[in-house]
C-alpha cells in the first residue's frame, strides 16, 4: 500500500515493486514505499571497503587524494539515501545476441499439462515453497487454491512465530494481505451501487462532508477511483501509524491529508491509497454505518469469514492467531502494523477465509446459500473499465487484469511492510489462487510472482505465437529510448525528488531488442523485449509486454503489465542525466571547500604563513565557507529524514517540525548562494590572485547555484506538509 519501494515485482523476477505498501508495488518496487526505503537498498560494499582503506597521514595530503575521498564519501551518502539509482543504470546498451529458438525439449514443456488436482498441487508446492522460504530467508507462507466453487487446496509452510516454532495454519493463522483489502472496499461500493445508493459516475462531492477540488474542471467519480485514475499525487504521511491510539476517525484523516490532483480524472492511471480510503468513507456515509461494521455485516458474515477483520488492534479472539511479521526470518519479529488508511490495506485474514471470498467472486457473487452481489453487478465489476493502452492489461472496477498463458486473469496484490500477498482469479477456468508471505525476505526476487507463473505453466501451459519482424524496428527503438518518470509519485510535495533518482531508462540492445533498467529476470539479468507490432514489445521467450504510445499532447509514455500506472518521458529539465551530475558535482565541490578550510589553516599555522587579505575579504571568505557548511547540513538533514523510510510510520505529523527545519535550512542555503557569488566576483576581479584559486571560487559559486536549483526544482524547500 505504501509506496513499497522494495525491489520486488509481481510480473518480474526481480523488478522493483510497483504498487507500494498495500499494492502490487515500483517506485517500480519504483511499493516511494513508500517509496523511499525500498529505493534505498543499494549495495555499497566495494565503495565502503575502499573508503575504509584510505588513510591520511600527518599533513601529507594531496589535493587529488582528498578529492577522491570526498567524492567517494558523497557518492556513498547519496547511494545509501536514494537507493540503487546508480547501480541500475547501464552505461551502454547490452551487447547480446538474439536468443536461439526454443528446442523441442523446451517446447515440450508447454504441451505437458498436469491435471489440477489436490495431490498433484500439493506435490508441486511442496517441491517449491520450502526451498523458496529457506533461500529467501522468509519465515512462513500460506497458499490456497479454489476451483469450481470449492476449496481445492490450502496449506501453510514455515512458521508464524519463528522463536516458538509455531507452524503456519491455513485455517487459523492470520496474515495481512495489504492492498488486497481494497477488494473488500470495492465490493462494498458495488453493493451500494446495485442498491441505488451510490452512482459510479456521480461527483463524489455529493457524498462527502468536505470538498475535493475539481482542479481540472472535471468532477471526480467512484469509477475514476476504482480504476486508479483519480489523478491524485502520492500520499504517504500518516498512512501507517505507530500504535492504535494514533488512528484518527477516517473522515478527519481524509480532510487533513487531501493530496494535490496532478492529472485530470479518468485520464492517467496513478495508484492511490488515499482515493481508496475516500471510497471507504463514502461507503460509511452512504450506509450510515462505520465502514468496518458495514463490511463485517455485508461481506464477512455472509461469506463465513470468521477469521477476518478490519479491527486495529485485533480483537481478543483473533490476537493469538496472528502471524508475526518479519523483515527476514533470521531477524527479530516486527510489531503489528497499524494502518490509518484502513479501507486501503488494514485487513487481517486467514487463507481459508480468502477462499470463501474468491469463490464468491468466481461464482458471480454467490457463496453457498448467500449472495453478496447480483450476477450482473459482479460481471460489471470484473469487466475491463479502463486501459491506458488497449493492447495491454487494463483496470476492471477495483480488480486489475493480469492476462497470462492465454487466460484472462483478474486480481490484486498487497504489501504491508512485512507481509506480501497475491490474489488471482482465472475467470474462464473458475480457479482462484491466493498466496501470502509473512516476511519481506532478501528482496532480490519476487517469490510470489515466480510461484504463480510456475503454477500457470504447469496447469495452464501456453506458448506465445512467434513474433513477426517489424520493418520500423530500428526507428521505433530510437524513438522510445530515454528516461521515463512513473505517474505514481509526488508533484507538489518533496516526494517529487524520488523522480530524480527513480527514473526508468529504456534503451536499445545490440541485437535490436529493448531493455528497461528495472525489469529483470529471476537471475538478475535484464529482460529483453522484441517488437511484435508498431511500438508494442514482448519479452523474448516470455509474455510480459511493453506498450509505447503518445498522449493527447504528444508526450511519449509507456505501459507495462500493471495497469494502475504509466511511465511518462522525462522532460529535459527533469532528466536524470542532467540532474544527478549537477547534484553530485555540486556536492563534491562544496565538500572540498569545507574540507580544505581547516586543512589549509593548519598548513599555514605549521609554516607560520598568513593570508594576504583585507578585513572585508576575510569576512567574505568566512561567510562563503559557512554558506558551504549550511549546504552540507541541508544534505545531512534530508538524508536523516529520508532514512526513516525503513519505518513508514515515521512519516507522520510528529516529523512536521523537523521537515520545516530542514526546508528552512534549504532556504538559508539558497540565500547564502548570493554571498558565494559575490565572493567569486571579487576573487575573479582581484589583481594578482592565483588563477587556479579564481577558478575554484567560480566553480564553488556555480556549485552552490546548482545545489540551490536542485532543491528548489524538486520541491525540497516548498514547506508543503501534505505528502
Amino acid at each position: 500500500m505504501a509506496f513499497s519501494m522494495r525491489k520486488e515485482s509481481r510480473k518480474s523476477g526481480s523488478a522493483p515493486q510497483c504498487e507500494g505498501r498495500f499494492g502490487s508495488g515500483w517506485l517500480p518496487r519504483l511499493d516511494l514505499a513508500i517509496a523511499l526505503r525500498f529505493v534505498g537498498t543499494g549495495r555499497l560494499s566495494n565503495a565502503s571497503k575502499e573508503l575504509r582503506m584510505l588513510k591520511i597521514k600527518g599533513w601529507s595530503v594531496s589535493p587529488m587524494k582528498v578529492l577522491r575521498i570526498v567524492g567517494l564519501a558523497v557518492l556513498v551518502v547519496l547511494a545509501v539515501t536514494f537507493g540503487r539509482t546508480f547501480a541500475q543504470q547501464p552505461d551502454k546498451a547490452l551487447d547480446t545476441k538474439s536468443s536461439p529458438p526454443l528446442s523441442n525439449k523446451e517446447l515440450s514443456v508447454f504441451s505437458e499439462q498436469h491435471a489440477l488436482t489436490a495431490p498433484d498441487l500439493e506435490a508441486f508446492l511442496d517441491g517449491l515453497l520450502p526451498a523458496q522460504l529457506e533461500r529467501e530467508d522468509i519465515a512462513g507462507a500460506v497458499v490456497a487454491v479454489v476451483k469450481d466453487g470449492k476449496v481445492l487446496f490450502t496449506k501453510g509452510y514455515g512458521f508464524s512465530d519463528v522463536a516458538k516454532r509455531k507452524p503456519v495454519s491455513p485455517t487459523d493463522t492470520l496474515f495481512r494481505p495489504g492492498s488486497i483489502t481494497k477488494l473488500f472496499t470495492w465490493t462494498a461500493v458495488m453493493q451500494l451501487v446495485e442498491q441505488g445508493r451510490l452512482d459510479l459516475d456521480r461527483d463524489v462531492n455529493d457524498y462527502l462532508d468536505f470538498r475535493v477540488p475539481n482542479t481540472f474542471g472535471k468532477p471526480l467519480t467512484l469509477r475514476n477511483i476504482m480504476t486508479h485514475t483519480p489523478g491524485f499525487e502520492e500520499a504517504i504521511k500518516d498512512l501507517f501509524v505507530a500504535d492504535a491510539a494514533r488512528i484518527r476517525p477516517l473522515g478527519e484523516y481524509l480532510r487533513d491529508h487531501l493530496p494535490a490532483q496532478i492529472f485530470p480524472p479518468g485520464v492517467t492511471p496513478a495508484y492511490s491509497n488515499y482515493a481508496t480510503s475516500l471510497a471507504g468513507y463514502i461507503v460509511e456515509r452512504a450506509s450510515g454505518k462505520p465502514f468496518d461494521q458495514y463490511v463485517m455485516e455485508n461481506i464477512y458474515t455472509p461469506l463465513a469469514m470468521n477469521h477476518t477483520t478490519f479491527d486495529q488492534p485485533l480483537p481478543a479472539n483473533l490476537l493469538l492467531l496472528m502471524s508475526n511479521g518479519y523483515e527476514r526470518a533470521s531477524k527479530e519479529a516486527k510489531p503489528y502494523e497499524f494502518v490509518q488508511a484502513y479501507p486501503a490495506g488494514s485487513v487481517a485474514t486467514s487463507a481459508l477465509d480468502m477462499c470463501n471470498f474468491m469463490v464468491a467472486h468466481l461464482q458471480d457473487g454467490q457463496f453457498g446459500g448467500s449472495r453478496i452481489l447480483k450476477p450482473e453487478t459482479a460481471k460489471l465489476m470484473h469487466t475491463r473499465a479502463f486501459g491506458a493502452d488497449a493492447r495491454l492489461p487494463g483496470m476492471a472496477l477495483g480488480f486489475y487484469e493480469e492476462t497470462r498463458n492465454g487466460h484472462r486473469i483478474i486480481g490484486h496484490a498487497g504489501d504491508t511492510q512485512w507481509f506480501h500477498s497475491d490474489l488471482h482469479l482465472i475467470l474462464d477456468a473458475n480457479t482462484g489462487f491466493f498466496i501470502s508471505y509473512n516476511s519481506a525476505g532478501k528482496g532480490e526476487v519476487s517469490p510470489r510472482t515466480i510461484l504463480f507463473q510456475k503454477f500457470l505453466d504447469r496447469y495452464f501451459p501456453y506458448m506465445p505465437p512467434p513474433a513477426r519482424p517489424v520493418a520500423s524496428a530500428s526507428d521505433d527503438a530510437r524513438q522510445v529510448a530515454g528516461f521515463y518518470i512513473v505517474s505514481r509519485g509526488g508533484q507538489e510535495s518533496f516526494l517529487k525528488v524520488v523522480q530524480a533518482f527513480g527514473q526508468a531508462k529504456v534503451f536499445p540492445n545490440a541485437d535490436g531488442t529493448l531493455s528497461v533498467n528495472f525489469l529483470k529476470l529471476p537471475n538478475g539479468e535484464l529482460k529483453r523485449y522484441e517488437e511484435i507490432s508498431p511500438l508494442l514489445y514482448r519479452e523474448v521467450h516470455g509474455q510480459d509486454l511493453l506498450g509505447f504510445h503518445r498522449t493527447a499532447d504528444g508526450r511519449m509514455e509507456f505501459s507495462i503489465d500493471y495497469p494502475f500506472m504509466v511511465f511518462q518521458r522525462a522532460s529535459g529539465i527533469s532528466n536524470k542525466f542532467l540532474n544527478l551530475p549537477i547534484l553530485v558535482l555540486s556536492l563534491i565541490c562544496i565538500a572540498i571547500a569545507v574540507l580544505f578550510w581547516p586543512i589549509n589553516a593548519a598548513i599555514r599555522w605549521h609554516y607560520g604563513a598568513k593570508l594576504d587579505l583585507t578585513v572585508s575579504e576575510k569576512r567574505l571568505r568566512l561567510a562563503t565557507r559557512l554558506a558551504c557548511i549550511v549546504n552540507l547540513l541541508v544534505v545531512l538533514g534530508w538524508a536523516y529524514f529520508i532514512s526513516k523510510a525503513s519505518q513508514i510510520a515515521s512519516f507522520s505529523r510528529d516529523s512536521d517540525s523537523f521537515l520545516y527545519f530542514v526546508e528552512f535550512l534549504g532556504v538559508v542555503a539558497a540565500l547564502c548562494t548570493l554571498v558565494v557569488l559575490l565572493n567569486a566576483f571579487r576573487s575573479w576581479t582581484r589583481a594578482g590572485k592565483w588563477i587556479w584559486a579564481k577558478l575554484f571560487d567560480v566553480a564553488l559559486a556555480l556549485a552552490c547555484v546548482g545545489f540551490s536549483w536542485f532543491i528548489w526544482h524538486w520541491n525540497m524547500i516548498n514547506f508543503h506538509l501534505r505528502y
